[in-house]
């Protein structure tokens, strides 16, 4: 190549390089809200804006439409990244969306790599989380997540987030309903990353049992409440255990873990 044209294609690569980093940064600032910084609202925290806090996925956000934090928000673009210079086949999936923030952040992955043969798959029952049911789930006794309404966000307005970042498009496919109904007849035919935050055991084992099966080799399950809630780490350990999944896990952070699947 000529040395005037290989210098050229040289600063396109790193423009491109660039400016995907910059995208993808300022995502995580929007989705955040870190910009404008809107306050907290859990009992358990400062009723403010807190940027440790914020940025460590620790508080409630009023406005913001990811409470996951930086951190995990890091490791999810790592891991799509990863998936996607290794080619490992598959969709994109997250059980339990909220506002649709991680999932938003999938789509904007895809958007920013030029990636349009892959999906960014959404399911959520849009109403919250289920009743405990302890009779077939006895790790869920006693659980109160359903009773939290801050959890319940319509479909109509996550989709509506989706659109504010102009990524509402066929690239993605809302599912609605309880897991246990949907995720036994996903269309999908393989996953490349698979991220759950159901934070009940039903909700975290409904998925891995429909999802995990999926998974392509080389690609990644992330768990971000693994750390935090009894019942969805009970759950992956009885799963991993049960199927003899010796993939070490990785912390992300004060709440989040994720493996990949080797085997």
């Amino acid at each position: 190549m000529h040395p005037i044209l290989s210098t050229l294609h040289k600063i396109q690569v790193l423009t491109l390089t660039t400016t995907t980093t910059l995208y993808l940064d300022l995502m995580k600032r929007i989705l955040t809200n870190s910009i404008y910084e809107d306050p907290n609202i859990s009992p358990r925290q400062p009723p403010c804006y807190v940027r440790q806090l914020r940025e460590n996925g620790e508080d409630w956000p009023l406005i913001a439409h990811t409470m996951i934090g930086v951190k995990r928000l890091d490791n999810l673009q790592s891991c799509i990244e990863t998936v996607l210079a290794e080619k490992i086949p598959g969709d994109l999936i997250e059980t339990g969306v909220w506002r649709g923030g991680a999932a938003i952040f999938m789509r904007a992955i895809l958007q920013a790599y030029g990636v349009t043969d892959r999906r960014v798959l959404a399911a959520d029952s849009f109403e919250g989380l289920p009743p405990p049911n302890p009779e077939q789930f006895p790790e869920d006794a006693g659980d109160e997540h359903h009773e939290n309404t801050y959890l319940a966000v319509p479909l109509e307005e996550v989709q509506r987030n989706f659109e504010r970042y102009g990524l509402l498009d066929e690239q993605v496919v809302f599912i609605k309903g309880w897991f246990r109904d949907t995720l036994p007849h996903l269309s999908a035919n393989s996953f490349a990353v698979i991220r759950l935050d159901g934070d009940m055991y039903e909700s975290t084992w409904e998925a891995l049992t429909h999802l995990f099966p999926k998974l392509s080799v080389g690609g990644y399950v992330i768990i971000d409440d693994y750390k935090v809630v009894p019942g969805c780490r009970t759950a992956v350990d009885h799963f991993r255990q049960k199927y003899g999944i010796m993939d070490p896990l990785h912390e992300i952070d004060w709440a989040g873990v994720y493996w990949r699947r080797t085997c």
